[in-house]
């Protein structure tokens, strides 16, 4: 085997599990299994080099300036990559050039601005499992983002994905098996996140803890400290970047751990159902939430907005420092509009710095550092006037960083080249020697010109001409009609078909002088840049510190631009159970309905007496919109914004569920009903007084009557002392509506319509009160349905309604036998009866004549005698 392939199986052996981008020239090359994964995945053409044995090896490459787009595919795919570099120069090398593995990237460990989005983090997550308990981090190394806790108790398995559906990370690393946490590992394969499982090596307590106490020092409060889980999981999550990355992390500073109650809860399933980040159905940022609130001007801005979306606060004081600053940026348009001139100017301060500290950022990206830098004395000057706490601890925390704007600006010039090892980058006047050598080389060109003009008077050949390759160098190249008056001192060395090229000493003498001044401007261009750059990561955390700051500013601004353009108002926020909305309106959908009247609705629910409000109404009448509305209005109180409302006061809550909709999951075996359930017994463990629940026609998923039973169960077992929740129940059993006469707190409301004749009209405004008819063959009929099919519909529907037994009476009977435990018993005469008064409801007395009146009498004597 060459001695190039052994150095090659040498590096792979300690990466197995990585295709190894090998650099070789100016290409990374993938050799055997390698090569095979990669032309399939990168549609590459797969070639063979000889390698020493009876087989050509597979091969494939990539060009090295565009291998971020190849290695952005590879990820995207589930692969892992480790990049091989040559590591000396090839020039002064003796024999093989040595490389190294330069750094390992895998879908939780991307810097590349290109292979990111903007808009959002990306996340590494490490889990460890310790006993009843799961230790947590999640850490954004393009951003030095880090945080942690501690989930337990019964529920902890569902915890931990609503934990994991709030950050989505793309890379998760574990100490256990997924078979000890077989609900956890087919949430991630269903949303593609790669899961590096069995890695207990990394989590060992005693290596953690001195890796946590290397990297945060004394920041971390003892008790932290004390956590085996947590401590096992940063310091894993810490070893798996060290052996990735090849590089300090000293730039990650500041561990966040975070609590149970510190954020408003939200489980996975209210997440989706609240399209909070995107819609559930095209999995879409438009027509989610975000989509209405983002109209930041930055990707830290946005990507700030997110989390705060993500994660509402529950404390109020909190909130009403968030909405202090909306307000006052709200009240002033002058002000949001130049703030927002001046943010559209800031680039990704977050992201360039990281790339900085790593040492792979270019002159661009230090330029664009410049940029940015040189807004902040504008930006910080306008919020000198600012009353707001927010905005004022902004202004007085904001860094200018004039310093590294000045030595950035100072050094490198305007447009520099993507590459750093040609030159071209620093600036005139900033360096003596750089201006030297340029000189020598403007001058070399002018020099050309001259001995061609000298030698061209001193020869009398008037076709001369002075050249330049690669090959020879410089050249005076001669016709073949004057070559007889070419002078000795010329050395011929080339003869071409129509003249002859020659060498002088004096060319040769100022060749080595300009290459050589060329080679040497490169090499201090290179080292000037990285003095540059290491200036700036020094700065690393005064820049942080910034480029958050100036997020914040940016996420005040949307809020109020949003608030404004849209009409919505400032909440009351307080600690009271009472959430009182006047003329709410969802913030989502009436983006959709702007050539059309949003029909705003109010609501009232407390944990007094009216702590549930069950809804009724026909399909499509607007019970689902209504619900989420509620929902979306308590949320963005939560996170300091304003509401879409005429007024609103909100008393925050713990907790929120929902349980809306659902779809068969063939994977797990579960049927619909079965899910639905689930998802009830999960809020009925969890939901407490403090919290909000909406249930979306719970118990549809079975037979009439189970589902009509369950539900007031569940109604029942919600309003009642267990929970007390706030609610909103939406239902299409109407015989529930007799609870309100039997239970404090329920309340009765529907959607109300209007029909004339076989048409319906949807009103979309919930009035107080129920509604016996759900309307369904009308909506059917305006779906679509074949007449055939409606007429038979109302048909069948006439005779279910004279025969079938009075479901109220079913739910609620009164009077009537016992059962020996005191609950109802429904008998042969409740049936009738309930027969006899569905037929009652029907008959119109002033349609009928006393004859018919006699004939009715005694048709239903001989029935039910």
């Amino acid at each position: 085997m060459t001695p190039m392939m052994e150095q090659y199986f040498e590096i792979k052996e300690k990466y197995k599990d990585y295709l190894l981008f090998y650099r070789l020239g100016d290409f990374y090359e993938m050799f055997f299994d390698d090569a095979v994964t990669a032309s399939r995945v990168l549609e590459l053409t797969l070639t063979g080099r000889d390698c020493g044995e009876a087989e050509r090896a597979p091969m494939c490459g990539v060009p090295f300036h565009s291998a971020d787009s190849y290695i952005g595919r590879l990820i995207e795919k589930g692969y892992k990559v480790a990049i091989c570099e040559q590591v000396e120069d090839p020039a002064l090398a003796k024999g093989l050039v040595k490389r190294e593995v330069i750094r390992v990237v895998t879908p939780g460990t991307v810097i590349e601005s290109s292979l990111l989005s903007e808009q959002k983090n990306n996340y590494l997550c490490s889990i460890c499992v310790t006993g009843n308990e799961y230790g947590l981090c999640f850490a954004d190394i393009s951003t030095a983002r880090i945080c942690a806790t501690v989930l337990d108790g019964a529920e902890a398995d569902q915890h931990l994905i609503n934990e994991l559906s709030t950050y989505a990370p793309r890379e998760v690393i574990a100490n256990l098996g997924r078979s000890r946490f077989p609900a956890v590992a087919e949430f991630l394969s269903a949303k593609g996140v790669m899961l590096g499982d069995n890695q207990a090596a990394r989590y060992d307590p005693e290596i953690c803890l001195e890796l946590v106490k290397n990297q945060f020092g004394d920041s971390l409060r003892e008790e932290i400290l004390e956590n085996r889980a947590l401590v096992s999981a940063v310091g894993a999550l810490l070893d798996y970047l060290i052996e990735t990355q090849k590089s300090d992390l000293s730039y990650i500073k500041e561990l966040q751990v975070f609590t149970e109650g510190q954020y408003l809860e939200l489980d996975v399933n209210t997440r989706r159902n609240l399209e909070l980040t995107e819609t559930m159905r095209s999995k879409e940022k438009k027509g989610s939430l975000l989509w209405v609130l983002d109209r930041t001007k930055t990707s830290p801005g946005a990507r700030m907005l997110r989390r705060w979306v993500e994660h509402p606060l529950v404390s109020p004081a909190q909130i009403l420092r968030r909405q202090g600053a909306v307000e006052e940026l709200y009240g002033s348009f002058m002000l949001r509009e130049e703030l927002g001139d001046l943010l559209s100017h800031v680039l990704d301060l977050e992201r360039l710095v990281t790339k900085i500290v790593y040492g792979t950022a270019n002159a661009k990206d230090l330029r664009a550092v410049a940029t940015t830098a040189a807004v902040l004395p504008e930006l910080r000057r306008l919020l000198e006037d600012c009353q707001s706490e927010g905005l004022r601890r902004i202004y007085r925390e904001m860094d200018t960083l004039e310093d590294i704007c000045e030595e950035i600006t100072r050094a490198i010039c305007e447009d520099p080249p993507f590459t750093v090892r040609d030159g071209g980058m620093i600036a005139d006047d900033y360096d003596p020697e750089v201006d030297r050598l340029r000189s020598i080389m403007t001058d070399g060109h002018s020099w050309v010109e001259r001995v061609a003009a000298e030698e061209k008077e001193r020869t009398g050949i008037k076709t001369l001409k002075v050249g330049y390759n690669k090959v020879f160098g410089y050249y005076i190249e001669v016709s073949k009609s004057f070559v007889s008056m070419v002078p000795d001192t010329y050395v011929r060395k080339q003869t071409l078909s129509g003249c002859e090229r020659y060498i002088t000493q004096e060319l040769k003498d100022m060749e080595a002088t300009i290459l050589g001044a060329k080679d040497k401007l490169c090499a201090l261009e290179y080292e000037l840049f990285n003095r540059v750059r290491d200036f700036v990561a020094q700065r690393e955390a005064r820049v942080r510190r910034t480029a958050n700051l100036l997020a914040e500013v940016d996420v005040f601004r949307a809020l109020a631009s949003v608030a404004s353009r849209y009409q919505y108002v400032r909440p009351e926020v307080n600690e009271s159970d009472v959430i009182s909305i006047k003329d709410g309106r969802h913030p989502v959908v009436e983006r959709f309905v702007s050539d059309s009247y949003f029909v705003p609705n109010d609501v009232l629910l407390d944990t007094r007496d009216n702590r549930l409000m069950l809804i009724t109404g026909p399909n499509m009448a607007g019970k689902s919109t209504y619900m989420r509305q509620v929902a979306l209005i308590v949320l963005l109180a939560q996170i300091g914004s304003f509401v879409p409302a005429a007024e609103a006061s909100i008393g925050v809550v713990d907790k929120m569920f929902t349980r809306v909709g659902a779809s068969d999951d063939l994977a797990s075996g579960q049927s619909t009903f079965m899910l639905e359930m689930n998802e009830v017994a999960y809020i009925l463990r969890n939901a407490t007084r403090k919290s909000l629940i909406i249930y979306d026609e719970v118990g549809r998923g079975t037979s009439t009557f189970d589902g009509m039973s369950i539900a007031r169960a569940i109604m029942e077992y919600t309003a009642g002392r267990k929970i007390g929740a706030k609610t909103l129940f939406a239902t299409h059993y109407h015989e529930l509506t007799g609870m309100e006469e039997d239970y404090d707190g329920i309340v009765n409301y529907h959607i109300a319509a209007k029909k004339r004749g076989d048409s319906i009209t949807f009103l979309r405004k919930i009035v107080r009160g129920s509604t016996d008819d759900s309307y369904g063959i009308e909506v059917a009929k305006l779906a679509g349905l074949p007449n055939e099919v409606i007429k038979r519909a109302r048909e069948v529907l006439a005779q279910v309604e004279t025969s079938a037994r009075s479901v109220r009476d079913a739910v609620d009977p009164k009077g009537g036998a016992k059962k020996a435990d005191g609950q109802d018993l429904i008998t042969m005469d409740d049936m009738l009866n309930g027969q006899l008064i569905e037929e009652l409801r029907r008959v119109d007395l002033n349609t009928l004549s006393p004859f018919e009146c006699m004939t009715l009498m005694f048709e239903w004597k001989k029935r039910y005698r």
